[in-house]
């Protein structure tokens, strides 16, 4: 599940709406090891162009 959410995550991050609300259904779905792990690669991956939003998803986990 994790590595399908990533490859959504990746094609809907031209669009900040849309990727933020992918991000919340993923942590909804995911178990806690899978959303630390998917935690570790967003903010690798898109951490200089989402951070607001990751800060926001996250902040509750």
């Amino acid at each position: 599940m994790l590595e399908y959410v990533k490859t959504i995550l990746k094609k809907v991050s031209f669009d900040r709406k849309l990727f933020e609300k992918e991000l919340k259904k993923a942590i909804a779905s995911l178990v806690p090891p899978e959303i630390a792990e998917l935690k570790r690669w967003c903010y690798e991956n898109f951490g200089n162009t989402y951070s607001t939003i990751l800060k926001r998803c996250f902040v509750a986990v």
